[in-house]
């Protein structure tokens, strides 16, 4: 008997100690019942702490694998994460403007978890004004919220996002200064939406690839935009709430917290 497992296409960068990109996105996906495909954009050196180096793929061979995936598959969602690189940001454009009806969740990822810079001024201007016009929800942490749209206020930003092109934005809120965390959606037809979260204590790596992937999973399950994004952060929260320690540095959260309950 054949099983249908709606298919999210996600282009992430490897992450070798296992807690975010790619491994975050497979596990997140197939934990929604999805069938999870990947293009990598970048190798990386990174351990717990932080990102050492980013090592980016040739461009073409990312429009190349993408092309042939999406050839064969019915990819329902397409999830972008790490980018890394301006060709790698471009590349992705064109694939996404080959493929207009296919819903688009971005992470906008700027920064490791540990501090270290992950895109430069020309791939940010190129994920703001070629990437974000083709994004269905993007889900930017507060600092590149900021960044992306050159706004301080997070309603300034989320305002700017949407003219921008987006059509929902989910901003969060963990690196601002609050007893909860507080995550902001704003939508292209003017509602907005604030969620409330309790804080954790830890610091995580990988708590952005695992909240977008659920997000695309959820779109792929057919859900809308709204009901999606509020039960991928819940599924987030709860990830975080289990997570484990493999190094030194930052947690990892449980995606899989599921199988043993």
């Amino acid at each position: 008997m054949s099983i249908y497992l709606p298919i999210v296409l996600s282009f992430s960068g490897h992450d070798p100690c296992g807690g975010a990109g790619v491994q975050a996105d497979i596990e997140t996906i197939r934990s929604h019942h999805c069938h999870s495909c990947s293009v990598i954009t970048a190798l990386t050196e990174q351990d717990s702490h932080n990102v050492k180096q980013i090592i980016p793929q040739a461009a073409e061979n990312i429009i190349h694998q993408a092309q042939t995936v999406l050839a064969d598959l019915p990819v329902a969602v397409i999830k972008i994460g790490l980018i890394g690189h301006a060709d790698t940001a471009l590349a992705i454009v064109q694939i996404l403007q080959q493929y207009p009806h296919i819903p688009v969740v971005l992470d906008p990822i700027l920064a490791a978890g540990g501090g270290k810079a992950l895109a430069d001024e020309h791939l940010t201007d190129i994920i703001a004004q070629q990437l974000t016009p083709l994004t269905t929800v993007l889900t930017p942490n507060s600092l590149e919220a900021r960044r992306l749209s050159g706004r301080q206020s997070l309603a300034e930003c989320g305002a700017a996002l949407l003219t921008q092109g987006a059509k929902h934005v989910l901003i969060t809120g963990a690196h601002e200064d609050s007893a909860q965390v507080q995550n902001h959606l704003y939508n292209a037809d003017g509602t907005t939406q604030t969620y409330h979260w309790d804080r954790l204590p830890g610091h995580y790596h990988g708590s952005g690839c695992t909240l977008a992937s659920a997000v695309a999973a959820l779109l792929a399950l057919g859900l809308d935009a709204e009901a999606a994004i509020h039960e991928a952060q819940d599924f987030t929260w709860q990830a975080l709430e289990v997570a484990y320690r493999t190094g030194s540095g930052q947690l990892n959260p449980n995606r899989l917290f599921w199988v043993a309950a």
